[in-house]
């Protein structure tokens, strides 16, 4: 007797099921290990522009070798060779300074002109002065002007820029908030000095009131834009 030939099975997508599970459990173990303080920008950069929809990006991979820098968007070479450039200085700073940045005294952000650390005017300078309040913020000025005499910035400049709020001085001290986000400015780049940092590395600018990062109609939004921004330049920024 002739043995009945069995039917295929039909193909099913049950198994996508049991895959979509276990991705997005890959997926939330991955999210659990993310530090933002210990982020790369070179390989943030690189996932940003392995997840472009541009139709121009080729092929991107995060191992290291010939065929990743191959597969950059020729877009994004230039970010990614400045982030690669600033990568373990922003490391650094952002362990360095864990406890002013988790205080809201400092800030540290990559931008185009490089790698930017903000000190907060009002944990620094007395009220409505340029005299720094040096005897709580001794360490911190210390540390940063070894900072940035470190190897990581071997060859790097710096810009100190000075910021204010919108609203008024005392005449009699101070003219207008030019000479005020001037006089801290300068005052940062004295200790810095004093500290042991290259001041031929320096430059010094006063911006007042004039780039303000958020609206000055708030007492919080004037308490941020009271600041000295110290910047490691990008080479095309000096």
């Amino acid at each position: 007797m002739a043995r009945k030939k069995k039917e295929p099975r039909a193909v099913t997508s049950e198994w996508l099921t049991t895959y979509g599970d276990m991705i997005t459990l890959v997926l939330c173990f991955f999210v659990m290990l993310y530090s933002p303080s210990e982020v790369d920008v070179t390989q943030l950069a690189s996932m940003v522009t392995s997840f472009t929809n541009d139709p121009t990006a080729g092929g991107n991979t995060m191992s290291a070798g010939q065929l990743a820098d191959l597969g950059n968007n020729i877009n994004s070479l230039p970010s990614t060779e400045k982030g690669r450039s600033f990568a373990s200085a922003r490391k650094k700073a952002v362990s360095l300074f864990a406890p002013e940045i988790h205080s809201s005294k400092i800030r540290v952000a990559f931008e185009e002109r490089g790698l930017v650390i903000t000190l907060a005017a009002d944990a620094f300078f007395k009220t409505a002065s340029a005299e720094l309040d040096i005897e709580n913020t001794r360490t911190t000025l210390l540390q940063l002007a070894q900072f940035l005499s470190s190897d990581e910035l071997a060859g790097r400049n710096f810009r100190i820029e000075g910021h204010s709020d919108s609203g008024d001085t005392d005449p009699a001290v101070w003219p207008s908030n030019w000479e005020l986000s001037a006089a801290r400015a300068i005052n940062v780049l004295h200790f810095l000095t004093d500290f042991g940092a290259d001041e031929n590395r320096f430059q010094v600018a006063a911006f007042s009131d004039t780039k303000p990062l958020m609206s000055n109609e708030t007492p919080e939004g004037r308490a941020y834009n009271r600041r000295v921004d110290i910047i490691i330049l990008d080479d095309g920024h000096f």
